[in-house]
């Protein structure tokens, strides 16, 4: 049984794009399209809207194979030590979800497809996702098809954003990148830009994908596929 490989890559910003691009480079020479996790607005006052230059290359990247996926408004904790949208109520969930639509509209990078921050979502923010138009729930412990109803169980094995980063769990993630590919299974992949300017974390992912090419994982991305596929659907 064939497995799949899905790679995301999150926190891109002015300032780590650099590294997300590098990475990018060595994805492509693999055949391996990314998942860019993207939020509209970032700690330190960042604005994607304010930021042409990161715009300009997800676009390149689309045009290229990758994938866009929502990763929350801010990322601003709404409760203490809680992600964007762990603890959120519906009403709530749902009023974030829109804003981040619009900017995300704006900046012509819309998605249909949402990863919450940390990857954790709240039952209420659940709820509020189709209707605020979205159609795929990929979280830390499965990737949802909202419209169909169906889910795919498979575990994120990350580095930085809540996962770790010291050497021990480096080689954790790519002996479990390993034997989730050797069982046919699926093997997602996540990293933050940021630790992709750190040797260690890099090679880490790096291997992980090389082992899970190895073990004959075809290479894919967060994407909702529509029943009856229409020109311009995400």
């Amino acid at each position: 049984m064939t497995g799949q490989l899905l790679v995301s890559v999150s926190g891109l910003r002015q300032e780590t794009r650099d590294f997300a691009a590098a990475f990018a480079e060595e994805m492509d020479a693999r055949g391996v399209p990314l998942s860019l996790l993207v939020a509209p607005r970032l700690k330190d006052k960042y604005r994607l809207v304010n930021d042409s230059a990161t715009q300009d290359w997800l676009r390149l990247r689309l045009s290229r194979g990758d994938a866009v996926v929502l990763h929350g408004y801010d990322q601003a904790a709404t409760k203490r030590r809680r992600a964007e949208f762990a603890a959120l109520p519906e009403h709530e969930a749902r009023l974030r979800l829109i804003a981040a639509d619009r900017v995300m509209e704006q900046t012509g990078l819309r998605t249909r497809v949402f990863a919450p921050p940390r990857w954790l979502a709240s039952q209420g923010a659940v709820a509020a996702l189709p209707s605020a138009g979205f159609r795929l729930l990929a979280n830390m412990t499965a990737i949802h098809d909202l419209e169909r109803g169906s889910s795919v169980r498979s575990r994120v094995l990350g580095i930085g954003e809540g996962f770790r980063a010291e050497p021990w769990w480096c080689r954790a993630l790519v002996h479990g990148s390993g034997r989730a590919a050797k069982r046919g299974g699926v093997v997602r992949l996540a990293v933050t830009a940021k630790q992709l300017g750190t040797p260690g974390p890099r090679q880490a992912i790096l291997d992980a994908v090389d082992l899970a090419l190895q073990y004959g994982a075809e290479p894919t991305v967060y994407r909702w596929q529509p029943r009856h596929p229409r020109v311009g659907a995400a």
